[in-house]
């Protein structure tokens, strides 16, 4: 059973009844957001009928016996995915590590009053939520690629301090000293931030305040006010005494006292926190970290977390035609000539007002933000708004900083309803009451667009969500309006087409995204038209930037052009070369059938691989296996039976493919340009798999069918390897069961009955079903249950749509329990946790 503190109406002494009947208690002690408050019961049947009851009935003898309740009653008979799905997140919730074992004391501790105020530990270990591991883990693979100056991102309210000092608790096992400086603005942020840390370290003494009045002694870790270090003779303290430096607040840091303390600390390690990296007053606070952001908390994660409230967006079309405007470069649109247009007369103003009036419940009591061109559109949308009878007022940069304050203290009470803003998106205006939005100047920076968006996501007391209003007009081809809905939905141009076509089926619990047909259709056409979609403007893009440019390699077209890997990868960069009328190498025998297969190694994200290919592919003369070590012999086979499955030979070895792919100048320096684009989209960090030593795949790496056998030693050397569809497979070669599996089965061939037959119950458990057949006294059962002591290994590998080629590696798995058989439910260990984006989207539910 699970229960929580929550509300503080379960009882210790019932917990105990139950424990002494034999039943399994854990306990969650979160109180911090609304938590578990899900009344159901499952009773599980071996039979196959199973029931669960799911309504307003808690364990209490008025809910469960003389009180009017109400309930659903789902039969296992009738509707086992709904069966399936109650157990699949129940064990998720059970296995998540929110759940506590029940224990008496702490459970009293949580439950009692105090007496008096004390500073205590928590007995709940300090465990990071799956989004917080997701940043940590980017600021370890920045760490990895060479970047020890690293900005982390996330929005107020998400833990930062907390990943700050699990980042540091971590980094403390590696570094010798690990000396740490901690610099705030404020005493409470330092004092709030001590006792993290001590809860994150488990030392209670960890630490030392340096403050007005306050002065460390042993100078190990010390915690700082940034208005204390100007005061002080800092410079006297040698640079690289801290090994750690961490700094609060960064978007500060380009004030003189931060720019004085960092020009003065040489650390290992820099770490600065920030809800807002781009400053209102234009300074620039990214040079201190090579002009890149480290880990950024995705938009998504921090609503699911209840860290920001959802939003309800609009695009509404306001008629404009915005295709003969001047253009500049970099820029966007004529500030003056969109100004000129938008104040020319009230329409537009006019249509704002009334949209806003039929999305919102009262007028009256909005707190709302209008993001505008110019101050001259700021102040005239005021006057329209005011004209109307709604208190509204208009601010900028050039606005006295008093006049700012008092509209903005104005706003948050209620005295205005409406505050027009001008470039101040960031610390100039931040209103946690403001509720609704107005986006009127149009902009395809994706960073500008969620910076406004973010003003009106902070929690408050009474708001559940904020309504935002997006006016959409008839675009010039230049203008990107789908940089700003990739920065919300993720993804390429053509998922997000067929997102938008679809209605926006996937989005975060409470959240609404919603376009007029006018809009709708405004916004998939600049979606077709802003960048080139025929090869032959694809080819005209690539030889105007080799024109000014030189002859250019692929990473410098991407980034020139705007295009996706896949929008090169439809024919290769080769092909698009030649029809550009730039140079390319000799054709080969096979040169068509080898280009088409360079877009089957799109998903390659290892070093190993990378490095091994690259390695390989540099060498003039194609390799001889004799001459390599079995290790490298495999990554080449990897290589090869990746591209010549098409024209090689049955019987043709290792050395007769590698010939093959060294017939193919062009392909060969093809796949050279296009490793050097996969080395900068790595997003994982890859771990060795400790067992099987020769065989070089990477834990969390993602691998095709034919790269995972190649990689095992199966069926020998030979250049190809044979078609695997199925989802299991044994590799005498390597002793391994190999097992790839589809966790999202809800598309292609697979519908949403069969979602929760494989899926993460935790980051270390993996609920998985056997093919059909599969009896648990059967030779493969008993394989699966004994691997361990037989010697063999299991190795689980899935994706998450039939779609992906690529299968991410889990690692190796342990036996821990199955029931039932054809199929057998089967739950394994994991050897190491999933990363934690890939448990949010491979998990039931996340606790």
């Amino acid at each position: 059973m699970l229960t929580t503190t929550y509300t503080g109406s379960t009882e210790g002494a019932a917990i105990e009844e139950l424990l002494a009947l034999g039943a399994d208690v854990r306990v969650s002690y979160d109180t911090s957001t609304t938590r578990l408050h899900a009344k159901a019961w499952l009773f599980h049947r071996e039979s196959g009928f199973s029931t669960a009851y799911i309504g307003s009935s808690n364990l209490t003898h008025s809910a469960q016996v003389t009180g009017l309740e109400w309930n659903v009653r789902v039969s296992g008979a009738r509707n086992p995915d709904v069966i399936r799905k109650v157990a699949a997140v129940f064990e998720s919730y059970w296995h998540g590590g929110e759940f506590q074992a029940y224990d008496r004391a702490t459970f009293a501790a949580h439950t009692a009053l105090p007496e008096r105020p004390t500073f205590q530990l928590s007995p709940i270990e300090l465990r990071p939520e799956p989004f917080q591991e997701r940043l940590l883990e980017q600021l370890a693979l920045a760490r990895d690629q060479g970047h020890h100056r690293n900005l982390l991102v996330s929005a107020t309210g998400t833990g930062k301090t907390v990943m700050a000092a699990v980042d540091y608790a971590r980094l403390r096992a590696a570094l010798p000293r690990a000396r740490l400086f901690f610099v705030a603005h404020r005493k409470e942020i330092l004092e709030q931030s001590l006792a993290t840390f001590r809860h994150a370290l488990r030392e209670p003494a960890f630490g030392e305040l340096w403050l007005a009045g306050r002065m460390p002694v042993a100078f190990e870790h010390v915690f700082a006010s940034i208005q204390t270090l100007d005061r002080a003779d800092f410079d006297a303290l040698p640079p690289d005494h801290f090994d750690v430096v961490v700094v609060d607040e960064f978007h500060h840091a380009a004030a003189p006292s931060y720019e004085r303390l960092l020009a003065h600390v040489r650390p290992r390690e820099l770490l600065g926190l920030t809800a807002t990296p781009e400053r209102s007053d234009g300074l620039s606070i990214l040079q201190h970290f090579d002009g890149r952001i480290a880990a950024e908390l995705r938009l998504w994660d921090a609503i699911d977390q209840q860290r920001l409230v959802p939003f309800l967006y609009y695009g509404v079309s306001d008629g404009l035609d915005l295709r003969q405007l001047p253009w500049r470069r970099g820029r966007g649109y004529d500030v003056e000539a969109l100004s000129g247009l938008l104040t020319a007369d009230e329409r537009v103003a006019r249509l704002v007002l009334s949209e806003l009036e039929r999305h919102v419940d009262d007028i009256a009591r909005v707190r709302c933000l209008g993001f505008c061109v110019s101050v001259a559109h700021a102040r005239f949308m005021a006057r329209v708004f005011q004209d109307a009878g709604v208190r509204a007022a208009a601010i900028s940069g050039d606005t006295s900083g008093e006049e700012r304050e008092r509209a903005l203290r104005a706003l948050a009470s209620g005295g205005l309803q409406v505050l027009f803003s001008v470039d101040l998106f960031n610390e100039g205006v931040d209103v946690p009451t403001v509720d609704t939005l107005l986006f009127l100047r149009p902009t395809d920076s994706s960073t500008l667009f969620l910076q406004q968006l973010g003003r009106g996501l902070r929690r408050a007391h009474g708001k559940s969500a904020c309504c935002v209003l997006d006016f959409v007009g008839r675009h010039r081809k230049e203008y990107r309006m789908d940089r700003r809905y990739r920065a919300l939905l993720g993804g390429s141009r053509h998922e997000l087409a067929r997102s938008i076509e679809a209605g926006f089926p996937f989005l975060p619990a409470g959240c609404h995204m919603e376009l007029d047909a006018v809009a709708r259709e405004s916004v998939l056409k600049s979606l077709r038209d802003a960048l080139p979609t025929q090869w032959k403007q694809k080819a005209g893009e690539l030889a105007h930037i080799a024109a000014s440019e030189g002859d250019v390699s692929l990473a410098t077209f991407l980034e020139h052009s705007g295009l996706e890997l896949d929008d090169v990868y439809g024919r290769g960069w080769t092909e698009l070369r030649a029809a550009a009328r730039l140079p390319v190498h000799a054709a080969g025998p096979h040169e068509a059938a080898l280009r088409r297969a360079c877009g089957r190694l799109l998903h390659v994200d290892d070093q190993e691989r990378i490095a091994g290919f690259r390695r390989l592919l540099d060498s003039q003369a194609p390799p001889t296996s004799s001459a390599l070590g079995l290790r490298e012999r495999r990554v080449l086979r990897m290589l090869v039976a990746s591209l010549v499955d098409q024209v090689a030979r049955r019987e043709d070895g290792l050395d007769a493919g590698a010939r093959l792919v060294w017939e193919h100048p062009a392909v060969r320096a093809e796949l050279l340009d296009l490793l050097d684009v996969l080395e900068t989209r790595v997003t994982h960090r890859t771990l060795p798999l400790g067992v099987l030593g020769d065989v070089p795949l990477r834990v969390h790496a993602q691998y095709t069918r034919v790269e995972i056998l190649a990689a095992l030693g199966a069926h020998g050397e030979r250049a190809t390897v044979p078609s695997w569809q199925s989802g299991v497979q044994w590799v005498a070669e390597s002793n391994s069961d190999v097992f790839a599996f589809t966790l999202d089965k809800t598309n292609g061939h697979f519908s949403p009955t069969t979602r929760y037959r494989d899926y993460a119950i935790s980051r270390e458990l993996l609920h998985w079903e056997s093919q059909s057949v599969t009896r648990a006294d059967s030779e493969t059962g008993r394989r699966y249950q004994q691997h361990a002591s037989r010697g063999s290994h299991v190795l689980l590998f899935a994706r998450h749509r039939q779609s992906d080629r690529a299968f991410h590696f889990l690692g190796p798995g342990r036996y821990v329990s199955h029931r039932s058989e054809c199929p057998m439910e089967v739950t394994w260990r994991l050897e190491h946790p999933l990363p934690a984006d890939l448990f949010a989207s491979f998990a039931a539910a996340v606790a």
